[in-house]
């Protein structure tokens, strides 16, 4: 399989699928509660982006944010968040994306993000690199003293505020600062690109992460579950990601000093 004739055939298909719904007016709906929505667009992208990526790949599953479309048995798996940062989405603000990744017999082997408010398109293929805008990209060198942290508060478990919280008191007096933009997909490829340094979200989906899982993985970044653990993209999970080794190193520390394993 030819994965860069593909990754321009996946990004072809995500830019058209944002070139037709993004601009379009948008019903939101609560999905449980006021934190957690989805719109009109989120369900749109999605089926579009099926059909499509179907067409690819004829033999293949999906696995969905919106409507719980989950198979994940067969070969290749594309996994699918239509817009990731729908709250950003909804209200206007840049940080959005619709992210693509697929999988192959459970290894990552391509990944698209597409921030169409932000005109970055970020893409990756397993050995391949990552690149933006077609210019290859890398993580930053910045120490941890330097490096800026993009976390967030575990919206749609809010129980688990204040363990978020006591990370962030733990590694801000270490770092430079701290970001909360509202999007994993488009805050992982920040780091790809080196526009922040260190990530950690405590609880957190597999449609949110793994279309910019390869992408930061082939900039030269570290990205695990806790304590190290390996992503196997089937369940939720705490993320913990980095520049450089000795920045992941550092910052996994300070996430086991305040959370066990659940």
């Amino acid at each position: 399989m030819d994965l860069f004739a593909l990754q321009n055939k996946v990004s072809e298909i995500v830019r058209l699928a944002a070139e037709k719904y993004f601009n379009t007016a948008t019903t939101i709906i609560e999905k449980g509660d006021a934190a957690n929505i989805v719109t009109d667009a989120d369900l749109n992208v999605q089926q579009f982006l099926m059909e499509n990526l179907k067409d690819l790949l004829p033999c293949c599953s999906f696995l969905c944010e919106e409507n719980d479309i989950v198979n994940t048995d067969t070969e290749f798996v594309w996994i699918i968040d239509p817009i990731d940062g729908t709250t950003n989405f909804a209200r206007g603000m840049a940080e959005c994306a619709i992210s693509v990744g697929l999988l192959q017999n459970n290894t990552a082997v391509l990944g698209v993000v597409y921030a169409p408010r932000l005109n970055l398109l970020f893409t990756a293929t397993k050995g391949g690199g990552a690149f933006c805008n077609g210019e290859r990209i890398h993580t930053s060198s910045k120490d941890f003293s330097r490096s800026i942290l993009c976390t967030a508060f575990c919206l749609y478990h809010k129980e688990f505020a204040k363990q978020c919280a006591d990370v962030i008191l733990k590694a801000l007096p270490l770092c430079s600062d701290v970001r909360r933009l509202g999007s994993c997909a488009v805050e992982l490829c920040f780091l790809a690109c080196g526009k922040c340094d260190l990530y950690f979200e405590y609880r957190i989906c597999p449609w949110d992460y793994a279309g910019a899982y390869l992408i930061l993985k082939e900039a030269g970044g570290i990205i695990s579950g806790y304590n190290k653990q390996p992503l196997d993209f089937k369940t939720d999970t705490i993320l913990i990601a980095a520049n450089n080794t000795e920045n992941y190193e550092k910052l996994n520390s300070i996430i086991n000093e305040v959370i066990k394993a659940n």
